[in-house]
């Protein structure tokens, strides 16, 4: 596939998951919250996790922001439910470096959040992609603190 082709993929998918969200909401259960925002440029998350043991249960998001904070917000909620917490955590790592543009191997399965590696080329809005993930990162680390 073509560079070109390439990079309209990953922009439909980024689009995919700003307009139709995945896991946007509140969780009805009692869980482990955290809002972060971005104020350079307005973007808000409002993260919901329900932790069950050493697994991710649950992810729910609620806030407003550009298409790649949200879309971000998205995929990643998607990807780490049903997750071990160390394993939620490694795929935090790994898309923080994928934001800083060094590549490194990974046998996590990684899915629709490979489409934003296209970000790490715009600086100004690595921000906005690592939002949600700097929130789920807060979150468990305030959460392991309290145990």
């Amino acid at each position: 596939m073509s560079f070109n082709n390439l990079d309209t993929l990953y922009r439909q998918v980024i689009m995919d998951h700003y307009k139709n969200p995945r896991n946007k909401g509140a969780l009805s259960e009692e869980t482990l919250t955290l809002e972060m925002n971005n104020p350079t440029c307005g973007d808000r998350i409002l993260l919901h996790l329900l932790l069950e043991g050493d697994h991710v249960k649950d992810a729910k998001f609620e806030g407003e922001g550009c298409s790649i904070s949200l879309a971000s917000a998205s995929m990643m909620t998607q990807a780490i439910k049903g997750q071990e917490i160390k394993n939620a955590l490694e795929m935090s790592a790994y898309f923080s470096n994928m934001m800083l543009g060094e590549e490194e191997q990974s046998s996590l399965e990684m899915g629709d959040i490979e489409a934003l590696q296209g970000v790490a080329k715009f600086p100004a809005r690595i921000k906005c992609a690592t939002l949600a993930w700097k929130a789920m990162e807060k979150a468990i680390d305030q959460n392991q603190a309290e145990d």
